[in-house]
């Protein structure tokens, strides 16, 4: 396994003796030493909340098994190279255990270690709960707290939308979030479980959605927010079998 990405540098630098700075003899110049660099970019990364179990995600550990796993890896290394010249974010659909989470986990850390990025990740049930226990009559913290960096950050990654029960809070959360990073450009990454019903349209997946009144993500989320979804995202789906249950069948532990 690839060792934790967020742990920092902490043995003294040999460079820079701890300063964070180094004397470049050739420029003849102060320049910032790679350790500092290395720093920053952990503690980056720890603010980031990616959970632990995903904190080694990268494209390299992600092993397609078909035709569209295959594609959806390419596509995130588009997306990387791109960014941040990219037209929208990503919206990965797929039943469980394909690797929505990993790709857009990956994607993520990538852009915070090569390119500088701020980056937030969340899983939508999570966040509903700490909004719901948002408000602390001790620290008097809010819900606006809570929901400040999620509307701000420069990249966001929303894992799971729609797993919640459409209530109208759950409807006006996700509008208010959604809305809001559209209106101020700012890039997401969503995953879903639910298959979108826009893509299985037009194609034979949809009789089969409605013989079976599998619910789809435009259920889950509605026709509005679905609508705006594909204004600013780039639909990637993802088929094949839970990665997760072959690997306990075989017998493999977690």
């Amino acid at each position: 396994m690839t060792p934790d990405r967020t742990e920092a540098v902490e043995q003294r630098c040999r460079h820079c003796d701890g300063t964070g700075w180094r004397l470049d003899e050739v420029a003849n110049s102060v320049q910032r030493c790679q350790c500092a660099l290395q720093r920053e970019i952990a503690l980056r990364l720890r603010a980031a909340r990616i959970p632990p179990r995903y904190r080694h995600c990268n494209l390299e550990d992600y092993h397609p098994e078909n035709e569209s796993q295959q594609k959806a890896q390419k596509f995130c290394q588009r997306f990387i190279d791109q960014f941040p010249l990219v037209e929208g974010g990503l919206l990965f659909t797929g039943n469980c255990g394909v690797g929505k989470t990993h790709l857009a986990i990956a994607i993520l850390a990538k852009l915070i270690e090569e390119k500088g990025v701020y980056g937030l990740f969340y899983d939508f049930r999570d966040l509903l709960r700490e909004i719901q226990h948002s408000w602390n009559p001790v620290s008097q913290s809010s819900e606006i707290e809570v929901l400040r960096p999620v509307l701000e950050t420069e990249l966001l990654v929303l894992d799971e939308l729609g797993a919640n029960k459409p209530t109208a809070w759950v409807q006006d959360t996700m509008t208010h979030i959604i809305n809001s990073r559209y209106n101020e450009k700012r890039i997401t990454i969503f995953t879903s479980n639910f298959p979108d019903e826009q893509d299985d349209s037009r194609s034979d997946r949809h009789a089969e959605l409605v013989s079976r009144r599998e619910e789809t993500l435009t259920d889950r989320v509605g026709v509005r927010l679905r609508s705006r979804l594909y204004e600013m995202c780039k639909l990637v789906e993802i088929r094949g079998d839970d990665f997760r249950k072959s690997v306990r069948q075989a017998g493999y532990r977690f």
